[in-house]
């Protein structure tokens, strides 16, 4: 309105003068200069609604060209057959892995997971520790190289199959506009024991404050609900769906203090006896794991104990006493 209020006085200025030149010198007639005034001032109108049109047009170009994207996107290559798994071990040989073909964020990444152990993916920020989870739950497929799941390459293994043995808690978890209860029981959606999931992960008490409980609709991507609350539902789904493995990656980051035992207590009883990835910057939480993965610019840098790791690997040392420090701050 107020570019409106701007212009418009300019357009009389040009128009009125000039028409009124050509009306005297009897070029123009009346009726004709009459005119053209009604229609600049008509059309000041429309050409600014356009404008205010421009940056709905530009968020609704990169809109069709994510979508482009996805629809274009290659179709993972998996088999239809299903298979008979052995175990829940998993075997990343000599993989590498690029988002747009060209650059790679993997290098030669070879690493052996045990059934029923621990296995902590550590590193700096944008080292490649999610793309490696992302790999192995069958999210992506491999550049090059293979990844085993059960002693079967997953391109072997339907995706509905990898996704019935595998769990991925991550902490930008996705809800759907539904109600509580029906997100929980994504998990598993023949499930009855929705609440009982919600108790072990300490989602109980803050979804009966709400006004319609566990029937209440979080809204677009889970908007009504605060990250913290998101992550424990998440949590709650991966329980009920009870899948042999569970990866969960930063599933603890939105946690506020006064519930991190809760959820903490809910993901222990959640990964008991079942083979689990855990990716955390909380070095503390992960000291038990088995095997501790420190990855570094694509690659495997070193691997081992907690203790192994703080005598043979200075990076894990510098990590470990940077949380140790910043737990002291607090």
């Amino acid at each position: 309105m107020s570019a409106y209020n701007a212009i418009l006085p300019s357009v009389l200025i040009c128009v009125l003068p000039c028409g009124f030149a050509f009306w005297l010198s009897g070029s123009l007639e009346l009726s004709a200069f009459l005119s053209i005034v009604i229609f600049s001032l008509g059309l000041v109108g429309p050409i600014m609604s356009v404008f205010t049109y421009t940056d709905d047009l530009a968020v609704l170009g990169t809109n069709v060209e994510e979508i482009s994207q996805l629809l274009n996107a290659k179709e993972l290559d998996h088999k239809d057959t299903p298979v008979n798994l052995a175990d829940t071990s998993i075997g990343l040989d000599h993989v590498s892995f690029s988002y747009d073909g060209e650059n790679e964020v993997l290098h030669d990444v070879s690493l052996s997971i045990q059934p029923g152990t621990m296995t902590a993916l550590v590193g700096p920020s944008g080292s490649g520790k999610s793309t490696v989870a992302k790999l192995v739950a069958g999210y992506w497929d491999v550049t090059s190289g293979s990844i085993t799941l059960g002693g079967h390459e997953l391109k072997e293994i339907p995706l509905s199959e990898i996704a019935a043995q595998i769990s991925y808690v991550s902490q930008d978890n996705y809800l759907f506009n539904r109600s509580i209860r029906e997100n929980i029981r994504m998990g598993r959606p023949d499930a009855t024991d929705a609440e009982q999931a919600a108790k072990q992960s300490g989602c109980d008490t803050f979804i009966r404050k709400l006004d319609q409980g566990y029937d209440t609709v979080v809204g677009s991507a889970g908007s009504h609900l605060s990250g913290g609350e998101r992550q424990r539902i998440a949590i709650a789904r991966a329980m009920l769906k009870d899948a042999p493995v569970v990866i969960l990656d930063e599933a603890t980051a939105y946690i506020d203090p006064e519930n991190e035992a809760v959820v903490q207590k809910a993901i222990s009883a959640l990964t008991v006896g079942k083979t689990l990835i855990v990716i955390a910057h909380r070095l503390s939480t992960i000291i038990g794991a088995d095997n501790i993965v420190v990855v570094k610019d694509g690659t495997i840098h070193a691997q081992g104990t907690h203790d192994k790791l703080l005598e043979t690997c200075p990076l894990y040392r510098d990590m470990w006493q940077a949380h140790i420090g910043a737990k002291d701050q607090m």
